[in-house]
């Protein structure tokens, strides 16, 4: 069985490099429908891609090889498309697009763009080899062996992240077998846990935020849970995090909370202090946080300078995570596939040019709110348009 292309992997990039591809290409993935995770992401709306999207919505080793990619095939070129498809969309807050009705619109709109392309789905890879020429790969499917030879190789099949989805790392194992180097892997956009679930008794209070880890500051929601702390502020942050490393969060970045204490101390001094500051902030959060705060008294009691170390507090709590919840419930993985043996232009491996890795599978992580998507998009378009590029 012959074929110019085989794509392992049928979700984002996969269904968009086979789309691209041209002909005699076959996709190829073990679960029992094509793009798993678009159905669930966004709520089941799919956040499929954001306004804003640059390459300073990335990180990676090397910060300079997501450009070429996202140049050639930008955001914009993606909302044609789902235009095109007739899908309607909106934009939620911060330039994070959003499908009107539900994620499969997305997915029914890949598979159409990829018409051409043959998929096998409930199909496992049981081997892969190379002779210099050509590969052959030796797949399960429906209890029985096939041996499919195909000039070239695309890995799509994404990183470790929600295993229960059926992520495997299969990209590492086929690079680890080709010689192309692997960054060090780790769970990224996570909620951080703590282990004496300090924060059980506030489950499910929220506040807006600022949190910082070692990278750049993301002003949205904060989520208090029995585990630890989640909501998209700490998504963000947890993939600039290492272990042992504290964050800052800003419990009021919108409200410099001692100028509120002190003009309120002239009019409403007979009240409590937690009285007064669960106005600003959530009533459950401020009753937690009060022995740390060694709140006591009224408004009038306190002078300028309690007042003002009261704010800071609230401003620049510090706190430690003593982990993450992992890949079991990670947006993405950090880390991968090594961009500096890549083609940043073809997504195809320096040494064994038909070869290409693209997507989650890659060095590449963008923010939270779309990017990822986005990087699926361009990483799978530029793949796909190199390899039809060869007939």
């Amino acid at each position: 069985m012959d074929y110019q292309t085989l794509i392992l992997g049928a979700g984002a990039a996969g269904m968009m490099c086979a789309a691209q591809a041209g002909k005699s290409v076959l996709v190829i993935d073990h679960a029992k429908a094509a793009g798993e995770k678009i159905r669930i992401s966004g709520g089941g709306r799919c956040n499929f891609t954001n306004l804003h999207t640059s390459p300073a919505n990335f990180i990676s080793a090397n910060p300079h090889f997501v450009k070429s990619a996202l140049t050639r095939y930008t955001q914009w070129d993606f909302i044609e498309m789902v235009a095109k498809h007739g899908i309607k969309y909106h934009e939620k807050t911060l330039g994070q697009l959003f499908c009107d009705d539900r994620a499969k619109e997305i997915i029914a709109m890949l598979r159409d763009e990829m018409k051409q392309a043959d998929l096998w789905l409930r199909t496992n890879v049981i081997d892969i080899r190379h002779d210099g020429a050509t590969f052959s790969t030796t797949v399960n499917r429906e209890g029985k062996h096939h041996v499919i030879r195909h000039k070239n190789l695309v890995m799509a099949t994404g990183g470790k992240s929600i295993p229960k989805m059926g992520a495997t790392g299969l990209a590492y194992q086929i690079a680890d077998q080709f010689g192309v180097p692997v960054t060090e892997t780790r769970a990224g956009l996570v909620p951080f846990t703590f282990s004496d679930q300090r924060f059980s008794g506030i489950s499910g209070c929220a506040v807006d935020a600022r949190v910082q880890a070692d990278g750049p500051a993301f002003d949205e929601a904060l989520l208090f849970t029995h585990r630890g702390l989640s909501g998209p502020s700490i998504l963000q942050a947890s993939s600039y995090w290492l272990e042992g490393q504290d964050i800052a969060v800003n419990l009021s970045p919108q409200l410099d909370l001692y100028v509120a204490l002190r003009d309120r101390r002239k009019t409403d001094g007979k009240k409590a202090v937690t009285t007064v500051l669960s106005q600003y902030l959530p009533n459950r959060l401020v009753e937690h946080l009060s022995p740390m705060l060694n709140i006591r008294g009224n408004l009038a009691d306190q002078s300028d300078r309690v007042l003002q170390d009261l704010a800071d507090k609230l401003h620049q709590w510090r706190i430690t995570p003593h982990g993450t919840e992992g890949y079991r419930t990670a947006e993405v993985t950090l880390g991968g596939i090594d961009t500096n043996a890549l083609n940043s232009k073809t997504m195809a491996v320096k040494a064994m040019p038909n070869l290409y890795f693209i997507g989650e599978a890659v060095d590449v992580t963008g923010w939270l709110g779309g990017y990822n998507f986005q990087w699926a998009w361009s990483s799978g378009w530029v793949a796909g348009q190199a390899i039809s590029a060869q007939s």
